[in-house]
């Protein structure tokens, strides 16, 4: 039974739905009357087609032409999904209700929130498009009673070696998110194939270094379809990953081909197809493709910093990415250039294998104690929920003036919770920041993708003196044995770790596919002008090219549209 503020939370929303469904089709005076002046609307697919968000006062406009132009009807309370709740998001009380439609291509899900202290006024509503009309189950086999047929396994390998027939779609990148994509389209009975260059499954995570683990616990990483066993820890190690990643191949029967170079391809405007190399045990081979996913990563090609006086060093010299482990350096003196997180984590496992490490910062980096503190900026999206699509359902949820205000809230308590630490950096001559309008590491990295540290114990090296820390601006140049500074003092180097960062998308699709489409593709990652993710898991300038990357949360939920809109396509 309900209590009282849940019947009142219930009717409220239920009115607010009753005369959103009356205003639908009507003037727009209508549908104004019904949100805040500063409101937000996001759609996920089910009225624009795209992943776009608008704020403000043209919001009713737009929403009543997404309205119309998807055949949206019978808006209606959720009666399965989370019930209406009053609560606070974004230090504004707010009553929160989930709702159900449909459009002319399918079930769309939706929340809305109405404003606690005038409920006839909606906040901000989210429309995502929940599952599209042409899905269908995947076809039954009836039980084969020719024992000589093909059995499962016969299909499998046929169905992996693409003899006969291209694939629809090409993934590009066998990480997570290629496997995340593949599995989204996988479901949707959509031909596709995941390339990657690497010897084994899961190798872009196993090769990487010794003591890598994720930073955010088990639940926020969970992929489609299959979630993680309950007995593992919550903070998962990289060949964990990369076992599961394998094994996640076979269960959700993904086609994929393991030591095979994506070469490039060219776009053929009249038949809207691409045509496409890739190189296979020494043989090319060329396909007719509708549609290229991109699925490389935001670190894919390696950053090296411009720096004249390096060439000048003459011990070893390696880049982030290709450092495996300390073993060889110990009671020898070692450089990392940078201080986000990679850095961080190799000047440690340095320090543990007993070289002698110096970090050199080049920029101001924020530093956020992995626990409690990394988790509370997560915990904004998660909350009690008996499954994982609930989660993802809050937050999408979120517009972005909305996850700025929530972040810089949980940025400002975090920075008392780790003041001992920051002020230990400090003195220690760490300097610090706190992402744009002290909004927090989140932003920090979808905007930028990195400029941040989850401290799990290099901050108390640093803040000790174990590690020593000097800032780039202070050193004159390289030499062959160090680096000489500015006051003249020498610091003896037999080797130099650039945790540098990584090249743009855009820098990848030039070498892949030429400097025009990577023009009329658009810049990759930050925001866009519709407040979303600039030209992830949705539509670029260029046809049928397509790109997913980012945390296993941002694959797994955006991966679900990006699947739908590339449905849409072949199914016209």
């Amino acid at each position: 039974m309900l209590d009282a503020h849940e019947t009142s939370e219930r009717l409220l929303a239920e009115a607010w739905l009753a005369r959103f469904n009356e205003a639908v089709g009507s003037a727009n005076e209508a549908v104004a009357d019904l949100f805040s002046t500063d409101c937000h609307w996001r759609d996920l697919v089910a009225l624009t087609g795209e992943l776009r968000t608008c704020s403000g006062p043209i919001v009713p406009s737009a929403l009543v032409t997404g309205l119309a132009k998807a055949g949206a009807s019978d808006f209606d309370l959720h009666p399965t999904r989370l019930p209406p709740v009053r609560l606070e998001r974004a230090g504004r009380e707010v009553i929160e209700a989930v709702f159900t439609f449909t459009t002319t291509l399918g079930q769309c899900t939706g929340l809305v929130r109405l404003l606690a202290d005038g409920p006839e006024h909606a906040w901000t509503i989210m429309t995502s498009m929940e599952r599209l009309h042409d899905e269908g189950a995947r076809e039954e086999e009836a039980y084969a009673k020719d024992v000589r047929a093909p059995n499962w396994n016969d299909q499998r390998e046929a169905a992996r070696a693409f003899q006969d027939r291209d694939p629809d779609v090409l993934v590009v990148g066998g990480g997570h998110a290629g496997l995340t994509i593949a599995a989204r389209l996988r479901a949707l009975n959509i031909d596709a194939l995941v390339v990657d260059r690497e010897k084994r499954i899961g190798d872009n995570w196993r090769l990487r270094y010794h003591n890598l683990k994720l930073h955010n616990q088990i639940r926020v990483n969970e992929m489609p379809y299959l979630p993680f066993p309950k007995t593992w820890p919550r903070y998962i190690p990289k060949d964990m990953i990369a076992n599961w990643l394998e094994f996640y191949t076979e269960a959700l029967e993904i086609n994929f081909w393991t030591e095979t170079n994506f070469d490039g391809a060219e776009w053929d405007d009249a038949s809207r197809t691409w045509s496409v190399r890739v190189t296979r045990s020494g043989k090319t081979r060329q396909m007719r493709v509708r549609h290229i996913i991109m699925a490389a990563s935001t670190s894919a090609v390696p950053k090296y910093p411009d720096i004249p006086s390096l060439k000048d060093f003459d011990g070893e010299k390696i880049h982030a990415a290709d450092f495996e482990t300390g073993d060889k350096w110990q009671g020898r003196p070692v450089m990392v250039l940078g201080t986000g997180t990679s850095s961080h984590d190799i000047s440690q496992h340095l320090h543990a294998h007993g070289a002698d490490v110096t970090m050199v910062q080049r920029s101001p980096t924020m530093v956020v104690n992995v626990e409690p503190s990394a988790q509370i900026y997560d915990g904004l999206y998660l909350g009690d929920f008996e499954s994982i699509d609930d989660q993802d359902l809050i937050n999408t949820s979120f517009p972005l003036d909305l996850i700025k205000a929530s972040h810089k809230l949980v940025t400002d308590r975090v920075k008392e919770i780790d003041r001992k630490t920051l002020e230990g950096l400090e003195n220690a001559g760490f300097r610090l920041e706190y992402g744009e309008d002290g909004t927090g590491w989140p932003m920090k990295y979808r905007t930028r993708g990195g400029g941040y540290y989850f401290n799990i114990g290099c901050s108390e090296l640093i803040i000790n003196g174990e590690i020593d820390l000097i800032q780039y601006n202070n050193i004159g140049a390289f030499v062959s044995d160090g680096v000489k500074m500015i006051d003249g003092s020498h610091r003896p180097s037999d080797l130099v770790v650039m945790a540098t960062g990584y090249e743009t998308q855009g820098h990848l699709v030039e070498q892949l596919f030429g400097a025009d489409v990577r023009d009329r593709a658009g810049r990759v990652w930050g925001f866009n002008d519709h407040q979303e993710m600039s030209n992830m898991w949705t539509r670029t300038g260029q046809p049928g090219l397509w790109f997913t990357a980012g945390a296993f949360s941002q694959c797994r939920i955006y991966g679900r549209f990006l699947a739908q809109q590339i449905a849409i396509d072949l199914w016209a």
